[in-house]
């Protein structure tokens, strides 16, 4: 008998708890986007789960995210089970805590001690710490602290809990209004007043009603409502701790002294629209704010007579208050914060003040005078947010500030020079680095001296392009020539640019001792003669013990991002290395999630954001989910000084770049591409004695373009169908170089255009580029109709897509493409002339932006030898460079020397 077809659907999950309270949920078999929906069903908060965060194909949930989406309905034919005893142990645990944080008893279950929260509840270990986690964490949403649970938890268990608005009723609303006295009066009046949702106009009940029960003084149209009325008036004053027990079956209305007025506003306001309760204030009330008390602070070094200042010097402050315009005394000031006033009068007027700032400003005044600050301590050290401001010359504001700071001349001078980048000491150029330094790159090294000479960590963040590894071997060249040192640099980089490095160092500082720790056959021991050693990320992460036991000279990590997933087993790898001074070299630093900014920031100074706990609560919660401009501000004052970031679109370094930049971009050959290589060579080798002329012009030709195709990928070359994308880059480091270079480019908001000879290695891009960042790349080849051909040009220069895919021969000339910034060349076509012609199809009349051609290469293949042929033999005319036909002429010799792999 046949089975009936189940709908249900099935999800095995992995669950794997974080460090921060958090979980990483992922399925083994399907994609994050198609369970998460599921899961998110019911959850209204995170709009059914378009906000929910995902990261690697695993989703990232927080605690309250948890809780809440398990004790929910879940889909009606869904499954979510553990992969594994643990997994399915964790689902249980979510199951049985989203029931404790559902019941309305909850809050029996839970008491505080000493600050801290403890549950109580019949559930384990692991639920009681999950649903403390949580309950902190939807307090924390709510704006309360700690401080403030002990007297909420009566409203908590009367129904209170979770937190959300009190102002669902669909037809009304009701609130507090607080009302300022009348003229010639002296008191304020505090009362219950509704009104429709429809409606600003807020109704009390008339003088003769006031004593009346609540459903008796309300207008027939709201009679029904009293209930709800009476019920929301008492939750209200439940909360307020500065009003006596009233009468909750009355429409409140009460007269308050000044002093009652300062104490709601202090002790119950927040509170009140924390918990979604609405309080009508006046208007010229809520416009004050914190706005008429000043502190002003003038900080100075003890040897002011200088020009300027040292960054160890000690700083003096010295320290000035007014109130409403009105200079008060220190003393007077003193005694304001010891009142803990927040509400005070100064002449007619009423001004509201925080007092918990001016504890703050007392405390930070007594930290300047028992601690000694010193300038590089003002720029580096976690000190209050107010004397960081003073770094930000950028914005100008008219609105007189709370806090002022200012600084004598010479302590503003290092200040700027640090904020702008500019007037650092000379750094006198190595003589054995063989090429020029632009003004910028210059600028660089001397940045990156500095920061090395007053022991910071340093990210540079240059643009792609503008040169941060000439920058770094000029940099390497001047620790290692100008003073001994007893370990060698090392420099971390991914494998598809290892050989950029052994390039690079090799054409500019060939004085340079480097040793390339990489590959089945690395020897364990570094050699500490070396200047350099080059290793990758994932050798690194091999050895890391026996790198670890070793405090370089300086460690470089290039490509930074790769440390970006604190979580992996690499970076923390990474982050246990030590050296003398810790460099990143990125492109990308700041534009991704705030986990990757700490995680390089945990490597290059250690401690300096943090713990990453810490990190979160200060930073990420406030961005991410309140994309907070303070804490975005803050944040970007506090990088700052760590950071060097110069874009092509920086008209000061426009002036000094050429229009277009070639680089040439170096790939290993696998192992597997090694193996076929050597073997297609001896075929042919053998061959060529037995053959006539003709036929050997035919035969290197065919193994040409058999080898361009090899060096591209051995799928192509064994015309093998595509795996997963993953899976073929880690067969072909060319491919993983250009299909990273193309999704970077993609991600900054540039386009590209990728040229390549063969139409297999287009549809392997096409497929790659789609499964991995989702990007459709149109393929332009010479079947393709001119309508169709056309369409496409008109959409990438309308920038409908970021990476355009062309055939050499159909793409090479004709099309006007000047949207494109980035122009990458696949494969070599050994013809200056037909490669050049496909690069003007974005460097031409009409291009505004600066253009980076990317020539890719594999290293030791025929791709290296004719490149190096074609850069000696310039004066060899187009014609006879025509094609590939001039290494047909060659003799048997020299093309059995071009064939040799020499790697």
């Amino acid at each position: 008998m046949t089975q009936p077809l189940s709908i249900t659907k099935e999800f095995p999950l992995n669950v794997h708890p974080l460090e921060n309270g958090h979980f990483r949920l992922a399925s083994i078999t399907v994609p994050a986007e198609k369970w998460v929906p599921s899961l998110y069903l019911n959850h209204r908060e995170s709009f059914f789960g378009l906000n929910a965060q995902i990261e690697d194909n695993a989703l990232i949930a927080s605690p309250v995210e948890l809780v809440e989406l398990f004790s929910r309905k879940m889909h009606p034919f869904t499954v979510f089970d553990g992969v594994n005893d643990d997994s399915n142990n964790w689902l249980d645990i979510f199951k049985e805590t989203a029931k404790v944080w559902a019941t309305p008893d909850l809050w029996n279950f839970i008491n505080i001690e000493e600050n801290e929260l403890n549950v109580t509840a019949p559930i384990t270990d692991k639920g009681q710490t999950l649903l403390v986690n949580a309950v902190k964490q939807k307090l924390f949403q709510a704006g309360l602290s700690m401080e403030d649970v002990e007297a909420l938890i009566p409203f908590f268990q009367r129904g209170g809990w979770p937190i959300k608005s009190q102002t669902t009723h669909p037809s009304l609303l009701v609130a507090l209004r607080l009302s300022e006295p009348e003229a010639m009066e002296d008191t304020w009046l505090l009362e219950t007043v509704v009104r429709g949702k429809k409606s600003s106009v807020y109704w009390t009940p008339a003088y003769r009603k006031k004593s009346l029960a609540i459903s008796e003084a309300l207008p027939d149209k709201w009679s029904e409502f009293s209930d709800y009325i009476e019920e929301t008036q008492s939750k209200i004053f439940s909360l307020i701790s500065s009003i006596d027990r009233i009468n909750t079956e009355t429409f409140y209305s009460s007269t308050l002294t000044d002093e009652e007025v300062r104490m709601f506003l202090r002790d119950d306001l927040v509170k009140l629209q924390a918990l979604g309760f609405e309080v009508v204030l006046p208007a010229w009330l809520k416009a004050v704010k914190d706005t008429k008390m000043r502190v002003k602070t003038v900080a100075k070094t003890a040897n002011s007579y200088k020009t300027t200042a040292g960054l160890n010097e000690i700083l003096q402050f010295n320290w000035s208050f007014s109130l409403n315009g009105q200079e008060i005394s220190a003393d007077e000031f003193q005694q304001m914060v010891t009142e803990n006033r927040s509400f005070i009068q100064a002449g007619n007027e009423w001004f509201r003040i925080d007092s918990a700032w001016m504890h703050e400003v007392r405390e930070l005044i007594r930290k300047s005078e028992d601690e000694n600050w010193t300038v590089k301590e003002l720029l580096f050290r976690e000190i209050p947010e107010e004397l960081a401001l003073a770094l930000d010359d950028d914005e100008e504001t008219d609105v007189d500030p709370l806090f002022a700071f200012e600084m004598q001349k010479s302590l503003q001078t290092i200040m700027t020079q640090l904020s702008e980048k500019k007037g650092f000491p000379a750094v006198e150029i190595s003589p054995n680095l063989l090429t020029t330094l632009r003004p910028y790159q210059q600028q660089g090294l001397e940045w990156l001296v500095f920061m090395r000479n007053e022991k910071f960590g340093a990210c540079l963040a240059d643009d792609m392009g503008l040169g941060k590894t000439v920058q770094l071997i000029a940099y390497l060249l001047h620790v290692h020539e100008n003073t001994e040192q007893p370990t060698p640099s090392l420099i971390i980089c991914p494998t598809s640019v290892l050989g950029n490095w052994q390039k690079e160092i090799a054409k500019f500082a060939p004085s340079l001792k480097v040793q390339t720790h990489y590959g089945s056959s690395r020897t364990k021991e570094i050699d500490l003669t070396s200047d350099v050693v080059l290793t990758t990320f994932g050798t690194a992460m091999q050895d890391i013990e026996s790198l670890t036991e070793i405090t370089w000279t300086s460690v470089t990590l290039d490509e930074a991002q790769n440390i970006k997933n604190m979580h992996t087993k690499q970076s923390r790898a990474i982050r246990k290395l030590t050296g003398g001074h810790h460099i990143a070299l990125t492109g990308t630093p700041v534009e991704n999630r705030l986990s990757e900014l700490w995680s390089i920031f945990d490597f290059i100074h250690k401690g300096y954001l943090g713990s990453f706990r810490k990190f979160q609560e200060n930073y990420i919660a406030l961005i991410e989910r309140d994309n907070s401009d303070a804490t975005k501000h803050k944040l970007r004052l506090k990088i700052q000084p760590f950071l060097l970031r110069r874009t092509k679109q920086d008209p000061e370094l426009l002036l000094n770049l050429p229009e277009k930049l070639e680089q040439r971009e170096y790939c290993a050959l696998t192992t597997e591409q090694a193996a076929l290589y050597e073997s297609l060579i001896q075929e042919t080798v053998s061959k060529l004695d037995t053959l006539t002329g003709f036929e050997k012009k035919g035969l290197i030709l065919k193994m040409l373009s058999k080898l361009k195709q090899l060096c591209n990928h051995p799928a192509l070359y064994l015309k093998e169908p595509f795996d997963d994308a993953e899976d073929m880059l880690e067969r072909s480091e060319k491919l993983a170089q250009i299909v990273t270079l193309a999704g970077e480019i993609a991600a900054r908001g540039e386009q590209c255009l990728i040229f390549t000879q063969y139409i297999g290695m287009g549809h392997l891009l096409q497929h790659c580029l789609t499964e991995l960042y989702e990007i459709d790349a149109p393929f332009l080849t010479g079947s393709m109709p001119k309508n169709q051909r056309d369409h496409l040009v008109e959409a990438f220069q309308a920038k409908e897509f970021p990476v355009f895919l062309l055939s050499l021969k159909a793409g090479g000339t004709g099309l006007n493409l000047t949207a494109a910034s980035h122009v990458l060349h696949a494969d070599r076509w050994w013809n200056p002339a037909v490669e050049n012609q496909a690069t003007d199809r974005a460097y031409r009349i009409g291009q505004t932006n600066f253009v980076h051609v990317h020539k890719f290469i594999t290293i030791g293949t025929i791709e290296e030898k004719i490149d190096k042929l074609l850069v000696e033999k310039q004066a060899l005319s187009e014609e006879l460079i025509h094609s590939s036909q001039w290494i047909t002429e060659m003799s048997d010799n020299d093309i059995k020397e071009l064939l040799t792999l020499s790697i």
